[in-house]
């Protein structure tokens, strides 16, 4: 990558804060860097991005390392922990190999926030980033220490959302 990458958040109630990580990552990809995604709280093959990536080849890599279901409607179980421990060592790895551009933390301010993993290591990993590393993290919940530590912060807030008036998730649309 030329020049300085930075850290961007993108958090909040609204959706499309793992859509934005995605465009950040086609327009890399677009412009031949190569980029690392990794999802905390996603199961392989759940997703419609984990399909598409497959198009982009050897550019983008998107790893899934969550469970299928939502952590939320069964509760967080220690497995859950060990995996999201995993992924952020699996990031660790990816970032510091020299063979990303762009690494994205899908979910991972989620991850935090149900308490999966510690903030001391997110912070450490967040200062860790090389300079020419971009650096993007996902999801609700952004604590107000990685919002400090971040260049860049976007906040998506709901203001009406089918899901209220009773329509389902959509294959295609939201995964």
């Amino acid at each position: 990558m030329n020049g300085i990458g930075t850290i961007q958040v993108f958090t909040g109630e609204g959706k499309g804060k793992t859509t934005a990580a995605l465009g950040l990552a086609w327009r890399a990809v677009g412009r031949g860097l190569k980029v690392f995604m990794i999802q905390f709280l996603k199961a392989p093959e759940t997703s419609g991005e984990h399909f598409a990536a497959e198009a982009f080849g050897p550019l983008l890599t998107i790893k899934p390392m969550g469970r299928k279901g939502f952590i939320r409607r069964r509760g967080c179980e220690p497995l859950d922990t060990v995996m999201a421990e995993l992924a952020l060592e699996e990031a660790s790895s990816a970032m510091l190999s020299g063979h990303y551009d762009m690494i994205i933390l899908d979910e991972i301010n989620m991850a935090l926030h149900l308490g999966l993993i510690r903030l001391q290591d997110l912070l450490h990993f967040m200062k860790s980033k090389p300079e020419n590393v971009e650096l993007v993290l996902t999801g609700r919940y952004a604590h107000p220490q990685v919002i400090e530590l971040a260049d860049s912060v976007l906040e998506m807030r709901k203001i009406k959302h089918h899901f209220d008036s009773g329509i389902p998730a959509r294959e295609g649309i939201e995964y």
